[in-house]
């Protein structure tokens, strides 16, 4: 039966040396916050790292005590029998360098001398996503993992998930790769940019150094989080849950006035947004999007890229999803085939746009289910009570699942 990790609480690990960065920079000391659920098995084969996406943290799962509304961000997914079933796999979520949710990011204290006891704001280095995967990997490191069972991650965290595969290619048994892109668009680069400039151009923002004047740059990160979410719904989606309703019978005849339902609810999206993220988190973690791009040291082939990985592959895309197209993740597969690799691909009819990687959606769950059970027994990983593993699916056990499914390819 499936349930919560329940009650859980942040850890932290402060990495005992520099973390050089892609940019040049280093930064001199970085403490990484994280939390685990399941437990580590004897040979320490189960192992699996969740990557986050723009907004997520190191929460994934369970809920944090005393807190109400708590649950992690995906905690529709890991737990006691979920398709991530904790009875079975030790699961790690890490927060990234430069986020605002505890590892150190713009808020923390410059170490430089010369900063003398300043916070970082806009002077924290910028961070790129294979970054991110070196922190990561230091963690793991520290934990005692020397393989992973599988990283997963959508989105922004797909391609974290992704890079595992490229930089360290032998540690990484298998890559679950959901709802997201070998590079950004141009189109996605020039949402990242609207809502940036919506940020630094509010007279709050300060050159980034607000903390010192006591203000939050809130109406920039409230059009910039506005910005964001239009990208992440499908229009189906919109249409279902407003359509062109009005908050008022009447017409206000106001071009500042709340006329429309969708206009209350990413006001509300934003104001929520604005009084607990940081402006400059934003900035750096839209701009590590913007940078990935693997197949650029390889004159744009994205197979030459991708030739290093050795791991077997699951990507995931979803038929309304705008922002990262299943167009983009073929282009993933694809070149994962041109090297031969293992892939399972499965392109799922959803209406909820980009946001589906985080529905349970019972057709998406069920092939994460499907594939975990895969890994769970090529790893040799056992549920706590001792229960067998279930055995591998066959193909025409696959139906339910697959006939609802645009494609699904090993």
């Amino acid at each position: 039966m499936s349930g919560s990790v329940g009650v859980v609480a942040p850890q932290s690990l402060l990495l005992g040396e520099p973390l050089p960065l892609q940019s040049g920079a280093v930064l001199r000391e970085c403490t990484l916050v994280y939390e685990t659920y399941g437990r580590l098995n004897a040979e320490r084969s189960n192992a699996v790292l969740v990557c986050h996406a723009l907004n997520a943290s190191h929460h994934v799962a369970g809920r944090h005590e005393g807190i109400e509304k708590s649950e992690g961000w995906w905690d529709n997914l890991v737990g006691p029998g979920k398709p991530l079933d904790t009875d079975r796999f030790f699961v790690v979520g890490v927060n990234n360098p430069g986020s605002c949710f505890g590892s150190t990011g713009p808020t923390h204290p410059n170490p430089d001398p010369a900063a003398n006891g300043r916070l970082y704001g806009a002077d924290f280095p910028v961070v790129t996503v294979e970054d991110w995967v070196d922190a990561q990997a230091r963690l793991l490191d520290a934990l005692g993992i020397a393989q992973l069972a599988a990283v997963i991650g959508g989105s922004l965290g797909g391609m974290q998930a992704l890079s595992w595969t490229l930089r360290y290619p032998g540690r990484v048994r298998h890559a679950v790769v959901v709802a997201s892109a070998p590079n950004l668009s141009a189109q996605n680069i020039a949402f990242n940019e609207v809502a940036r400039r919506a940020i630094v151009t509010d007279p709050d923002f300060h050159d980034g150094h607000f903390y010192e004047h006591g203000t939050l740059p809130r109406r920039g990160l409230r059009v910039a989080r506005m910005i964001g979410h239009i990208t992440y719904l499908s229009d189906d989606a919109m249409g279902s849950k407003f359509g062109r309703q009005r908050l008022a019978e009447q017409l206000a005849y106001s071009t500042q006035d709340i006329e429309f339902q969708i206009e209350s609810y990413l006001r509300h999206q934003g104001d929520k947004f604005s009084e607990y993220f940081d402006a400059n988190t934003y900035l750096l973690i839209t701009r590590a999007l913007d940078y990935f791009d693997p197949a650029r040291a390889h004159g744009g082939d994205l197979a030459c890229a991708l030739a290093p990985a050795s791991a077997k592959f699951l990507v995931v895309s979803f038929t309304t999803d705008w922002r990262f197209s299943p167009e983009r993740s073929r282009e993933i597969v694809a070149a994962l085939l041109a090297n031969r690799r293992e892939v399972s691909y499965a392109e799922i009819d959803a209406p909820h746009g980009h946001d589906a990687f985080l529905m349970d959606d019972p057709r998406y769950h069920g092939v994460l289910r499907a594939y975990f059970e895969r890994i769970a027994l090529e790893v040799g990983a056992v549920r706590r009570d001792g229960a067998p593993l279930p055995a591998p699916l066959l193909q025409e056990e696959r139906a339910p699942v697959s006939s609802a499914i645009k494609g699904f390819a090993r």
